[in-house]
């Protein structure tokens, strides 16, 4: 018997995947518990609707993934801080003002957690970081960081 699944089942399945299962696992167990529906007519169709909505989903995020990589491509994102006589920074320059800098200069919303830096950003120069927007689309921008007050 064909079922949609409602919840994950760790021997079945993951939630809202089509499977097949037996005709008394279905009737006995997965229905009564309400961890899975029949695949009529109606759930059927559902299920087809809810696939090309995630499809579509995820076509759009690639879409936007890949403009703002146009955006990002090669930019040079200057940021200021104060340092002390040696040139080394009090503090450091974190992933977290790197994201904050591209939303405030392009408008692009990116975590901090996506933005990966060469290295510990301590002096003043030019380093290199990645903007990871999608799996598998990647910017690769610079930071310059200068004394400021």
């Amino acid at each position: 018997m064909k079922v949609i699944l409602l919840q994950d089942i760790k021997a079945l399945g993951k939630r809202g995947e089509l499977v097949e299962a037996s005709d008394g696992y279905a009737r006995n167990y997965l229905l009564p518990r309400k961890l899975a529906k029949e695949a009529n007519a109606q759930a059927m169709n559902e299920y087809k609707n809810a696939e090309n909505s995630k499809q579509y989903k995820i076509a759009t995020e690639k879409a936007q993934a890949e403009a703002a990589k146009k955006k990002l491509e090669g930019k040079v994102f200057k940021m200021t801080a104060r340092a002390g006589r040696s040139g080394k920074l009090f503090g450091s320059i974190t992933s977290k003002q790197v994201a904050e800098e591209i939303k405030k200069q392009y408008n692009i919303a990116v975590d901090k957690r996506k933005v990966v830096l060469e290295c510990d950003i301590k002096e003043f120069g030019t380093y290199k970081a990645e903007v990871k927007l999608y799996t598998g689309i990647s910017a690769n921008i610079d930071v310059q960081v200068s004394e400021g007050t």
